[in-house]
């Protein structure tokens, strides 16, 4: 909330990372990561494609930038103010009023994420991965993200007493506006590993984190820098590697 808050502030200037990171995290030492997954689950809040963005568009290189038309609300009697200094509380209000209406919808429609329990059903050891999002730039690395998404699963199901959705399921959550509890309890799984791709000049950067589904809270999250050298050694590579840190986190526990 307090991004949307910040970025309808500003709506139709473009806001920097550093910007966000000061106005949204302020006092809490975090990394940009912190800003794209932010990006990525708001948006997915929202059912906005970063394609076609209705609500947030990123300007590469830059930051990202509110396209969605924001206006103060006034009440048919009242007047708006004319000074400099009233015209901006008014601009002020108008980034709040847009977030309080679109907070009341999500928890009317029942779009925000909720700290439900999983059902009692749901194995401890099981863990579904949902599709990888592409934040590269012009989201040109999809089939690599799927690709990503694809690898994980199959080394994931590999681990005896683990179990894991399979490509088929995971992938028809891609882009729909879908929380990660009620994604959970579809599936049937206790976790849910997430994360993007982001490319910058030869380099990859893949951000995974581990959610347990029952309250939201990531339990476990890294990031991969690897050189664009070969696409699939890539893969395999960033999938090994996750798989060990789950193999602890999730498999390793009694």
């Amino acid at each position: 909330m307090r991004l949307l808050l910040c970025l309808a502030d500003h709506a139709g200037e473009v806001v920097s990372i550093d910007d966000v990171l000061t106005q949204v995290w302020s006092g809490v030492t975090v990394t940009p990561d912190s800003v794209y997954q932010a990006v990525a689950s708001l948006r997915r809040l929202l059912g906005d494609d970063p394609r076609q963005p209705t609500y947030i568009a990123t300007v590469p290189r830059l930051g990202y930038r509110m396209v969605a038309a924001v206006t103060p609300w006034v009440p048919a009697t009242a007047a708006i103010p004319s000074s400099p200094g009233r015209r901006a509380g008014v601009a002020r209000a108008a980034g709040a009023a847009l977030c309080l209406a679109l907070a009341a919808a999500f928890l009317f429609y029942g779009k925000v994420p909720t700290a439900s329990p999983a059902p009692a059903t749901q194995p401890e050891k099981s863990i579904a991965v949902l599709p990888f999002l592409d934040l590269t730039e012009k989201m040109s690395n999809e089939p690599f993200a799927d690709g990503m998404t694809e690898e994980l699963i199959d080394k994931l199901s590999k681990i005896p007493g683990l179990r894991v959705p399979s490509p088929t399921s995971s992938f028809y959550f891609k882009g729909k506006q879908i929380t990660i509890p009620e994604i959970a309890k579809s599936l049937g799984v206790a976790y849910v590993l997430d994360g993007s791709v982001r490319k910058s000049g030869a380099r990859l950067r893949i951000a995974a984190r581990l959610i347990r589904a029952e309250n939201g809270y990531v339990i476990w999250s890294e990031t991969y820098d690897r050189p664009v050298d070969d696409l699939l050694m890539v893969q395999d590579d960033i999938a090994g590697e996750v798989t060990k840190a789950l193999r602890a986190s999730i498999v390793a526990k009694p």
